[in-house]
């Protein structure tokens, strides 16, 4: 299970044509994901084989994230505040890397923009959902993240990546819970295999 594909933040940039004045949808979306202090659903991961894998997603913002995938998936990201680490369970390794240099940063801001390095390339509806395409300003050849939401209210439910090579992963969000009390400790990394715990100061 490849870390760019599951911690499915890529970004990439979009062409220089983008509308001066942004949609509305744009500015609901940037104001709703700046509001998400906590968030917490199940989810299922499909990848470009058609491949399906599940587990629970933890955000806590600015900085933290979890992926918890379900036995007998033994892989799983955590996001610290500083580092973001992702455990092989097959392999039985860590490896981390600072949010900053991860597909993570976007999400993980404090104040999160879709302007400047992030882009809007593409805003439609359908199948009942608000269509939002993200790139990144400075790499033009890495791929998009395209966020879907439900409306009335305004709530995230899948997203999906297209990475460099054309490579799809589907992420899709059920049983979504906001706002709710999630403990530090849920988000530091513990090793599985030493029984230690990594904790950032």
């Amino acid at each position: 299970m490849k870390f760019f594909l599951t911690i499915a933040f890529l970004l990439i940039f979009m062409p220089a044509a983008l509308a001066e004045e942004p949609l509305p949808e744009v500015a609901a979306v940037e104001a709703y994901l700046n509001g998400l202090s906590t968030l917490k659903a199940h989810f299922v991961q499909t990848a470009n084989d058609g491949t399906q894998t599940s587990g629970a997603f933890m955000l806590k913002r600015p900085g933290r994230l979890r992926f918890e995938y379900d036995p007998p998936v033994r892989d799983f990201i955590v996001a610290d505040g500083r580092f973001v680490h992702y455990y092989d369970g097959q392999m039985k390794q860590e490896s981390s890397a600072p949010i900053s240099q991860t597909l993570a940063d976007f999400f993980l801001r404090a104040n999160l923009k879709l302007s400047g390095d992030i882009s809007v390339s593409d805003v439609k509806r359908g199948d009942g959902l608000l269509y939002m395409t993200l790139l990144q300003s400075k790499d033009p050849l890495a791929g998009s993240l395209t966020l879907m939401f439900g409306e009335n209210p305004l709530e995230l439910k899948k997203w999906r990546i297209v990475d460099a090579q054309g490579q799809v992963t589907n992420i899709e969000l059920s049983g979504t819970k906001q706002g709710i009390t999630l403990k530090n400790k849920l988000f530091h990394y513990y090793d599985p295999e030493r029984k230690e715990l990594f904790i950032n100061k």
